[in-house]
């Protein structure tokens, strides 16, 4: 099977998640992982999908009949990706300002951890009337990478940027 990352972003109406359900499913798509939100009034969603590769140029075209409703980009085939040494999952709450989130990835990045899975939104802080950032992140570490000194550049970075960063075990 062939892996394609399927990314598509258009005015949210009813439907949308259905037609490309429908694609896949007539293209023998397996629809595996995705994450799809609406956002400001925008439908935006990327979806990981296996399919035979000799399917996937046709299912590729079917997708692109979708133009005019949703704007669809397909990537792929993924790359095979190597053994990963070690992963780690963390939570950032703090007051919303920006930057947070380039501190946080510059962070990660600077130790060599690249981004898996990242969730963010803001809500409103109840008792003190502002907005809370919130954050959930699941990074993996290469090789060489040492999770001691992460846990130690975040920390220090937490108490800079003044919010909380959990590690999850």
């Amino acid at each position: 099977m062939t892996t394609l990352v399927i990314t598509v972003v258009g005015d949210d109406r009813a439907g949308l998640v259905a037609a490309v359900a429908d694609i896949l499913d007539v293209h023998g798509g397996n629809w595996e992982t995705s994450e799809l939100a609406e956002l400001a009034g925008a439908f935006a969603g990327i979806i990981e999908v296996s399919v035979s590769p000799e399917r996937a140029d046709d299912l590729r075209s079917a997708l692109e009949a979708l133009t005019g409703t949703l704007t669809v980009s397909v990537h792929g085939p993924a790359p095979v990706r190597a053994a990963v040494a070690r992963s780690v999952s963390l939570t950032v709450l703090g007051n919303d300002r920006p930057g947070i989130v380039r501190e946080i990835t510059g962070t990660l990045s600077a130790r060599g951890a690249s981004i898996e899975r990242m969730s963010t939104h803001t809500t409103d802080a109840a008792m003190s009337g502002g907005r809370l950032f919130e954050a959930a992140l699941t990074a993996t570490l290469a090789d060489e990478g040492r999770v001691d000194d992460l846990v130690e550049d975040l920390q220090r970075l937490a108490a800079e940027i003044q919010v909380d960063v959990t590690l999850i075990d």
